[in-house]
């Protein structure tokens, strides 16, 4: 009997940056392939020439930049959504609105209800996230504030980490969908030593950071944060100001290396 088989095709990645306020979460997007953002949050400043629609104020307003992705003629290879932390309370507030309540709290009577309904919401976005990606075969760039977080690990003690700044809980969770949506989950951050000297009271050594400016971006999940990938990326990939990275992560994902149009090795971010 033969078999019914089919052959996957490439596509560019869904990736997911998170990480402090001024790291270059938005400048990662501006020097990605002829990006247009979709902005919840006025994080452009300072990236003139950037292609982006209005400032989103509400859940639908989002959905139709995505339809016009969707059904118009463009010449844009990347999608940018900046933020999605800010793109949260608009989604609550369509559940709010739908349920003709005040808070999330309260929305399906409560009892957690409310955010049940914003994750069918969440998969709503993504979902149409996902047409851009596969049938305009566009690069999705989520952007996300970082946030240290107690995480209930079942094999040792609690301890605390960095995670993306969405909801989070153990039945439902905002953070842990969009972490699974990403085929690439990049933490961005600042390089920092911790030295000791002997500068502290009492005879103790004291514990100080020392940081240089060199910023990294981190693609494999350590105890302090969380990263993943799905290509072969190093570990870590200088996240310098000439935008090099992008070369970085487009030689290990197959659809930048199959002769497709949309090549991150050489960028046009007009």
């Amino acid at each position: 009997m033969a078999l019914s088989l089919e052959i996957e095709k490439p596509l560019p990645p869904r990736i997911l940056i998170y990480g402090p306020e001024g790291v270059g979460k938005t400048r990662f997007g501006a020097m990605a392939d002829r990006p247009i953002f979709i902005q919840t949050e006025k994080g452009l400043t300072g990236q003139a020439g950037v292609q982006k629609f209005p400032l989103a104020k509400t859940f639908q307003e989002v959905m139709a930049y995505l339809g016009e992705l969707a059904t118009q003629d463009h010449d844009r290879h990347t999608l940018v959504v900046d933020s999605v932390d800010w793109l949260e309370p608009l989604i609550w507030a369509q559940v709010c609105k739908e349920n003709a309540v005040n808070t999330i709290e309260k929305a399906g009577g409560g009892y957690g209800k409310g955010y049940s309904m914003a994750l069918d919401l969440w998969r709503e976005y993504l979902t149409a996230l996902d047409y851009l990606n596969d049938q305009k075969e566009m690069t999705i760039i989520q952007i996300a504030h970082a946030q240290v977080k107690r995480y209930e690990n079942p094999e040792t003690e609690a301890y605390d980490r960095v995670g993306i700044k969405l909801q989070e809980g153990k039945n439902v969770s905002a953070a842990g969908l969009l972490l699974e949506y990403a085929d690439i989950v990049l933490y961005a951050n600042y390089y920092v030593a911790v030295t000791k000297d002997s500068t502290g009271g009492f005879n103790k050594d004291r514990k100080r950071a020392v940081g240089s400016g060199e910023r990294l971006l981190y693609t494999q999940e350590r105890p302090a944060f969380r990263a993943k990938s799905r290509f072969a990326l190093p570990a870590e990939i200088p996240f310098d100001y000439e935008g090099s990275f992008w070369g970085v992560i487009a030689g290990a994902i197959p659809y930048f290396n199959q002769g497709q149009p949309n090549s991150l090795e050489k960028v046009d971010n007009t």
